[in-house]
């Protein structure tokens, strides 16, 4: 197993979240987000800066958190905006030497509605199709999205879209219904579905937090193995299996990643941040 994070967690700035890794010892950062912008929506001479920072401080990107088919996106947005943004990040990635991307696929309508499901594998088939084109891995997180209605609507991507793999978060489950139960829908069980879907995995996202009280507040994310996202339990089945993957952090703890950033204590972020990288490492250790 190997350690990255999401970085702009800790900071804006990429010569803070290059500090923060370095502190831990890592050598990967999952990029996402650099000066508030997605790492495809950089000026070219903003990433060639970045570039430099991360040749000079010797650290890898692991992954693209891409903002393609994102839960804020609406199935009936314009498909170019999402193609152009493929393009954006192929010669990126290729650059950096960085062999996964994260896509979703796109927002979830209310439930009940009609999810056009057959558009969102038609585009998912186009944007794999391309990345693999140019030797990129695309991975599917079980965010917000079609694919978060339930392990089933995951697995049914799977087998509609050729050469998509999955990125499993940890946490995600915990505050979405499982849409494939029947009313009331409970909350849906992250052990469950991390098994339902555990051979497509090829990376990991680790979130720990409680059910919510209601579906429209977020819910309390805490360090991990402290709420209901079973990361002990997954580390150790992770570990039986052989997984020699990326376990990325993704904390949550003192922001949500879309927080406007005037609200957020950006100390309380580096300092949480760090603590949460360690007590990952403690439960992987403790899995021995």
């Amino acid at each position: 197993m190997k350690l990255t994070g999401f970085a702009d967690e800790a900071a804006l700035d990429l010569a803070t979240q290059i500090k923060a890794t370095k502190e831990l010892g890592w050598d990967y950062i999952s990029a996402r987000g650099i000066d508030g912008k997605n790492i495809h929506d950089l000026s070219d001479k903003a990433f060639d800066t970045a570039c430099g920072q991360l040749e000079d401080a010797g650290i890898k990107i692991a992954e693209f958190g891409s903002l393609i088919g994102s839960w804020s996106k609406k199935i009936d947005s314009d498909f170019t905006l999402t193609m152009d943004e493929v393009e954006r990040c192929i010669p990126r990635m290729q650059r950096l030497g960085t062999e996964i991307v994260r896509v979703m696929s796109y927002a979830q309508e209310p439930w009940g509605e009609d999810q056009r499901e057959h558009e969102r594998f038609r585009r998912l088939r186009a944007v794999t199709a391309r990345f693999s084109e140019a030797g990129i891995t695309v991975a599917h997180e079980n965010c917000m999205n079609y694919g978060g209605f339930s392990s089933g609507h995951t697995l049914r991507l799977i087998e509609e879209v050729p050469g998509l793999r999955l990125i499993f978060d940890t946490g995600n489950p915990v505050f979405q219904r499982d849409r494939s139960q029947e009313e009331p829908q409970p909350w849906q069980d992250a052990w469950q579905f991390y098994q339902d879907v555990r051979e497509h995995i090829i990376h990991i996202h680790i979130k720990d937090c409680r059910n919510p009280k209601s579906d429209d507040v977020e819910p309390e994310y805490v360090f991990p193995g402290d709420g209901q996202a079973y990361v002990p339990a997954i580390i150790d089945d992770l570990k039986a299996n052989d997984y020699d993957g990326f376990i990325a952090i993704e904390p949550h703890v003192a922001t949500v990643f879309h927080a406007k950033s005037d609200e957020v204590d950006w100390q309380q972020c580096y300092d949480s941040y760090v603590k949460y990288g360690k007590a990952m490492e403690g439960i992987i250790a403790g899995s021995d």
